[in-house]
């Protein structure tokens, strides 16, 4: 298809794409004359992942191009590949940290195996957890790592809800790609879901006769 169809199909406008094209994010169509350049559903493909980055996982340019670096790494272990896009679309918070936040972090990731995330200087979904202790320490939760293990065991269960349906009728490429949509999707979801979780448990726990915990 020519720049055109895959503007109508995609849903994208033509500078657009010609921006993508500049910015890396789109690999290059097959020539056919020094002007014109024909593009297929790889391309089609490659571009309504790098719209839902942008547009639902709200990532700049630059984000998009590390985690379409990380999907398209030759690296053979589907996992070692999914650690590297989660890298790729979790960003290191400019909040101070705080030392006591940090040792909680990483005693955190060595007592659950993951040693190679300890350093809040090598990876990103570390940093990102020490920001968010530091936050809660600066404004007196302290014992918000308590959380920690309790999380990670909860977790584990929507883990493992996300690699069943993503890896059901998937090929190890659609595996990754559904990934990173899901995950950046999924965070949303989950925020809303915990939000229903939480009133459930407030009116068992707390009786009828209290506030509702949502309001409008």
């Amino acid at each position: 298809m020519r720049v055109g169809e895959l503007s109508k199909k995609s849903g994208v406008p033509v500078p657009t794409i010609k921006y993508y094209l500049r910015e890396g994010l789109l690999p290059a169509g097959v020539l056919t004359s020094p002007n014109q350049a024909h593009y297929d559903d790889e391309h089609l493909r490659r571009l309504r992942l790098v719209r839902a980055l942008i547009d639902v996982g709200g990532l700049s340019i630059a984000s998009v191009r590390d985690v379409l670096g990380a999907i398209d790494t030759h690296d053979e272990s589907l996992h070692n590949k999914l650690g590297a896009v989660q890298e790729a679309i979790s960003h290191p918070s400019p909040v101070e940290l705080d030392p006591l936040a940090v040792e909680d972090v990483q005693a955190f990731f060595a007592r659950n195996g993951q040693t190679e995330c300890v350093d809040v200087t090598e990876s990103n979904v570390t940093h990102m957890l020490a920001a968010a202790l530091s936050s809660a320490r600066s404004v007196g939760h302290e014992r918000i790592h308590e959380l920690l293990d309790p999380y990670l065991e909860g977790l584990k269960i929507i883990a493992q809800a996300d690699l069943e349906y993503v890896t059901r009728h998937s090929s190890p490429d659609d595996v990754i790609e559904a990934m990173v949509v899901g995950t950046l999707i999924g965070d949303t979801v989950l925020k809303a879901v915990r939000r229903l979780a939480h009133a459930q448990v407030s009116r068992e726990r707390l009786g009828p006769g209290t506030e509702p915990y949502l309001s409008n």
